[in-house]
């Protein structure tokens, strides 16, 4: 049997329809911004594995870290214990966090992170003698596929089978250009009509739903109307955290602060499965007592894995560097440099950029479906083309990893450009 076939035998991959799927590419080997295939053809990775790969395939500073930390101590039980690399990654974090920050609790990615955020708003009440049940969110949001994270999302292909299962979750508008005033309504209705514990959000960046942008003052506003109802924030920084909005955090771009953050994804620059959840002290707080019943029940086995925060340490020591923050400018830089080629084609009806992130919407009649078939077309012939792409539907966005040269970027966008010409 093939590769192919025993995974076909064996295997049931994410977000796959098995039956419709074409087999998966077997990927033999991965170098900076390139992946190659067992049979040797070559594909510029443009979207930096599902947004967890900042620093490049195969990194050599990373890996080194890895294998040091494997030689000493692989993993201890959280529970009872501690180790230095978990504390060096608390201690260096928060001081690249937002200053309310003071409390960093593990998982494993970017669902339980969110999971764990959830929770602790819903019992923070409970433990103050209050209760509220309800989350509000924003409209098309995706923050995993834990039940809680789930219930938070709003993209009923994830969802749908579930209805009915979650807990209470009321959806505002996103304050897009147009809909900002809409969306502090709706804050504030659901707040007045519900029993809500907090309001969580993708800061600045709607990832799943299509990268769809807002501006920092707009959330500002959102949070402060929670603030004054005492209300809790939690900003979901999976996706947009460590540089991608050319920023180290999207936050960095607030006046207000949120009380909890989630982090994943390139947490550990793309190597080992890794999440945090920050809090302020207030939070803490509310669980620090002799009463058994108010602590924060909830773990897992490889809780702050010492393997994983070595990787954390490496790749928090590339980020600060001054050749990654180069790169985030450049990459920044070439975005708007370069999109116009692509957003004054006629074919296309908006193009957004946000640091690292460019995306462009293609015109359509009607809805996009998520995975229809114009995005199935247009996936094919990245693929063909040797660029790994993963269009949202209609949208087609481009995070590449921070090392990518222009020459790569470059060859990025024309894929995209021929894209447009034959497929869209």
């Amino acid at each position: 049997m093939t590769l192919q076939e025993k995974d076909e035998a064996y295997l049931w991959h994410p977000y796959t329809q098995h039956k419709t799927a074409k087999p998966p590419i077997v990927i033999a080997k991965a170098e900076g911004a390139l992946v190659w295939d067992v049979e040797g053809k070559q594909y510029v990775d443009a979207i930096a594995s599902w947004w967890v790969n900042p620093f490049g395939h195969s990194n050599t500073f990373i890996a080194d870290a890895i294998y040091k930390q494997l030689t000493t101590l692989e993993h201890v039980l959280f529970g009872g214990f501690t180790h230095e690399p978990a504390i060096q990654v608390a201690e260096q974090l928060l001081e690249m966090l937002p200053g309310n920050q003071k409390k960093v609790f593990f998982s494993d990615n970017g669902s339980t992170a969110v999971e764990v955020a959830i929770k602790a708003s819903l019992q923070y009440f409970y433990n103050k003698g209050g209760f509220r049940k309800t989350i509000i969110a924003f409209e098309d949001a995706f923050h995993g596929d834990t039940f809680a994270a789930m219930a938070a999302s709003g993209i009923s292909l994830y969802t749908q089978a579930f209805k009915g299962m979650f807990i209470d979750v009321v959806r505002i508008p996103v304050p897009v250009q147009g809909k900002q005033q809409a969306s502090f309504a709706a804050l504030k209705n659901a707040i007045a009509e519900n029993q809500c514990a907090a309001f969580i959000f993708e800061p600045l960046v709607l990832g799943a739903a299509g990268m769809v942008m807002y501006e920092a003052q707009y959330l500002d506003e959102l949070i402060s109307i929670c603030k004054a109802n005492d209300v809790l924030t939690i900003a979901d920084e999976v996706m947009t955290g460590f540089g991608k909005t050319g920023k180290n955090f999207a936050c960095d771009y607030l006046k207000e602060q949120p009380d909890a953050i989630c982090l994943s994804k390139a947490l550990t620059g793309g190597t080992i499965p890794m999440a945090i959840t920050t809090f302020t002290q207030q939070i803490f707080d509310a669980f620090y007592s002799d009463d058994i019943n108010k602590a924060l029940f909830h773990g897992h086995t490889f809780t702050a894995n010492p393997t994983g925060c070595a990787a954390a340490l490496a790749a928090f020591e590339l980020l600060r560097s001054k050749e990654t923050q180069h790169n985030l400018w450049r990459i920044t830089e070439y975005h708007r440099r370069n999109s116009g080629r692509l957003g004054n084609h006629p074919k296309v009806k908006t193009l957004r950029i946000l640091g690292t992130i460019m995306a462009l919407e293609i015109k359509t009649e009607g809805e996009s479906a998520y995975y229809g078939e114009l995005r199935n077309k247009l996936y094919d012939f990245f693929i063909q083309n040797g660029v790994i792409l993963r269009p949202v539907g209609n949208i087609v966005y481009v995070l590449p990893p921070y090392i990518m040269p222009d020459e790569l970027l470059d060859q990025v966008y024309d894929v995209i450009y021929r894209a447009l010409e034959e497929v869209a």
